[in-house]
């Protein structure tokens, strides 16, 4: 199947370089490109593309409301937002990830790696690793001020609340059937019933969640 790709970002040859990019590739096509927030919401609307990747500063509405309004949008249902920051400088990730991105990349990031990013969050995975990303995740969230969301962990089982903690240090299903002991199918199953029992939209959702409920401590792995 082809991944339909809607592209957002203010600056013109960034959005051009990207395009070259995903066509490049035989299982993508650019269905669009935004230079605003609300152009992306718009062009999200019309194309229905299967996943926007998302610049977070741009002007007129910025990337997090975008992505948030995008997220609510239940005729977008199926609409995943991958988001571009750069690294060390851009404060706003977290709010990017509550407002329903299904994960991040920096912007300096090898081509190959933002294909295989695109990907992944087509697929229904968040693209939150245990590398540089996912320790940006925690220094911000170290500073946030946001209470725990309800229906924390403790309606989860002891393997679940197991299973949500390796999802929040960035492992993906096959990695946390080989810590756990399961078959890549019954850690897919698992961590399916533990976003259906937190109301959580995808992965990224339950890293917020794990780490805002204390269940994990950041900076410790």
């Amino acid at each position: 199947m082809t991944i339909r790709v809607l592209l957002a970002d203010d600056q013109t040859l960034v959005r051009a370089a990207f395009a070259m990019l995903v066509e490049s590739a035989q299982d993508m096509a650019v269905v669009g490109e935004a230079g605003t927030g609300r152009e992306a919401v718009e062009l999200a609307r019309a194309e229905r593309a299967d996943l926007v990747v998302m610049d977070i500063r741009m002007p007129d509405l910025d990337g997090i409301e975008a992505t948030r309004l995008i997220a609510a949008d239940e005729d977008l249902a199926g609409v995943k937002v991958l988001v571009l920051t750069t690294y060390d400088t851009d404060e706003h990730i977290v709010e990017a990830l509550r407002a329903g991105a299904s994960g991040f990349l920096v912007k300096d990031t090898r081509p190959a790696d933002l294909l295989d990013a695109i990907r992944t969050v087509a697929a229904g995975e968040s693209l939150l690793s245990p590398g540089p990303t996912a320790r940006l995740i925690e220094r911000f969230l170290r500073s946030a001020a946001a209470p725990p969301p309800a229906g924390g962990p403790e309606c989860l089982s002891d393997r679940e609340r197991e299973e949500l903690t390796l999802v929040a240090r960035g492992l993906n299903n096959t990695e946390i059937a080989d810590s756990l002991g399961l078959s890549p199918l019954t850690a897919k199953t698992h961590v399916s019933r533990i976003l259906g029992k937190l109301g959580a939209r995808d992965r990224a959702q339950l890293v917020i969640v794990a780490y805002e409920s204390g269940l994990v401590t950041p900076g410790i792995r």
